[in-house]
């Protein structure tokens, strides 16, 4: 086996995971949307997004075990799982250590969603957003193919997807406001009571 397998194995997979992560949060936000109405969507909409979402930890579980396995870098498990404890580019790896605890919360509460408060899951899976944009920045701060044309374009081709869904997404909860504003202002004219017999 060449000595430099888990150095590709662990880009490789850190790649993918983030792939999955950015294909996981638009799908997420599409389904925010009222693109599927709830009366008309199916069930399998709601399957493609967990599917995405474990898809995007098992690759981050392929690259954590590829990154101890790893002679050429040498990290331990304090490295990869607190901030600030790898002496090899620390910042960077501290993003993405929090970007895996947070996508870590969420798949928690995500499994025990029907146990937990509507209000508290949301704002846990509100943190997806901010574990894409930590997870961008790892990836351009840690990852050594961040030089390359084909990642450079992958990148921005992800980073902006998710930019203009989330956009999508606030323009259009905007617009069911409105409407909901106006129709709690100029209800519509209710029907004639029956006569009497």
């Amino acid at each position: 086996m060449s000595p430099q397998f888990w150095w590709f194995l662990t880009r490789a997979s850190g790649i993918v995971a983030w792939l999955m992560l950015t294909l996981s949060v638009i799908w997420g936000i599409v389904l925010s949307t009222k693109a599927f109405p709830d009366q008309r969507r199916p069930v399998w909409l709601l399957a493609v997004h967990r599917w995405l979402a474990g898809l995007t930890m098992s690759f981050l579980g392929v690259h954590l075990v590829a990154l101890v396995a790893d002679s050429y870098v040498h990290f331990g498990l304090a490295d990869i799982t607190v901030p600030y404890a790898s002496g090899w580019k620390p910042g960077a790896i501290a993003l993405g250590v929090l970007a895996m605890w947070l996508l870590v919360a969420i798949q928690l509460t995500s499994v025990a969603m029907r146990r937990l408060p509507r209000r508290a899951w949301r704002a846990v899976h509100l943190t997806s957003y901010v574990a894409f944009w930590l997870t961008a920045m790892h990836a351009a701060f840690a990852g050594s193919d961040a030089t390359r044309p084909m990642y450079q374009v992958t990148a921005v081709a992800s980073i902006v997807a998710v930019a203009w869904a989330l956009m999508y997404r606030v323009a259009t909860r905007r617009a069911v406001r409105r409407a909901a504003r106006t129709a709690a202002i100029n209800p519509p004219a209710s029907a004639p009571a029956p006569l009497g017999r």
